[in-house]
């Protein structure tokens, strides 16, 4: 028996709750993928269903929508339209976003726009209303839409593709930097909250930029990133390597991660459950 989409446990572990799935009013994602709970406790999930994935029970159509709930399951706004995405210029519609976060200070929603669309695009966090998008190093989205990931091969020495491949994972920080996870291209790139482009981290050796997520003191001095089986530790506002997570019996950067305000750490990895990883205290790697 298939539990209910969204299930809810303490930070110890314990279930508490469980809510979601189809209703009146709404459209619910056929593939969940992501979840934000905002400042104000309200809800927000996205999906990445493919009309052409071939996964048996799932009806053939976009995931193209975003759905906003409060803690308790009650239905209170959709973005978008199931399978009606027209592209990256699309205002009214997103297509198979995977992350997601609201930045309290603007009252915004910031959406990695992700699996079928290749851009960042910002929303009214209240009314839905479209408000700015931007691509890969702040440029104009560039459209390729294919529903089987294409990673690639080889990669250059160079900056990366100029198009977003997978934007996958998405943070704003405090003061109002935007990290996007873009993850089959190996790279975390770093925007203003109005899209100029600052800098990039690409690392190429290993599956970086799984995911992203902010260490719990007030600066948000670290960035953490999904890299393979380890969570690499960046320098936020330099976006440098310091150091590494790699712990026994660890599943990994997995496929998406969250911090909680002290600094625990939380990996969800596809297949292979949810993991909390406690915090203890900042140490050097010499």
């Amino acid at each position: 028996m298939a539990a209910p989409p969204v299930l809810v446990f303490d930070n110890a572990g314990n279930f508490l709750k469980a809510w979601g799935g189809a209703g009146s009013g709404y459209e619910w994602p056929e593939r969940e993928h992501g979840i934000h709970v905002d400042n104000k406790g309200m809800v927000w999930i996205t999906g990445n269903n493919c009309p052409t994935n071939g996964i048996a029970g799932l009806k053939k159509v976009a995931d193209d929508q975003i759905l906003k709930f409060t803690p308790d399951g009650k239905f209170v706004m959709q973005i978008g339209k199931s399978n009606q995405s027209k592209g990256n210029a699309d205002t009214q519609n997103v297509h198979r976003p995977a992350d997601l976060q609201v930045f309290p200070k603007t009252n915004e929603l910031f959406v990695a726009d992700g699996y079928g669309n290749r851009r960042v695009v910002v929303f009214d966090a209240d009314s839905g209303k479209f408000k700015r998008m931007w691509g890969a190093f702040g440029n104009k989205p560039i459209d390729e839409d294919n529903c089987e990931i294409i990673a690639p091969k080889t990669f250059d020495a160079g900056q990366g593709p100029d198009r977003f491949n997978v934007a996958h994972g998405i943070r704003v920080s405090k003061d109002g930097m935007v990290y996007l996870a873009d993850r089959e291209n190996r790279r975390v790139q770093s925007f203003t909250a109005d899209g100029k482009f600052v800098k990039q981290l690409r690392k190429t050796d290993t599956p970086f930029a799984r995911n992203v997520a902010f260490s719990a003191d007030p600066e948000q001095q670290f960035l953490y990133v999904g890299d393979g089986k380890t969570i690499a530790i960046l320098d936020r506002k330099a976006l440098e390597l310091v150091g590494s997570i790699a712990l026994p019996g660890m599943i990994g950067g997995g496929h998406e991660i969250a911090t909680d305000s002290k600094g625990n750490i939380y990996v969800a990895g596809t297949g292979a459950g949810i993991q909390k990883l406690t915090f203890k205290r900042m140490g050097s790697t010499q």
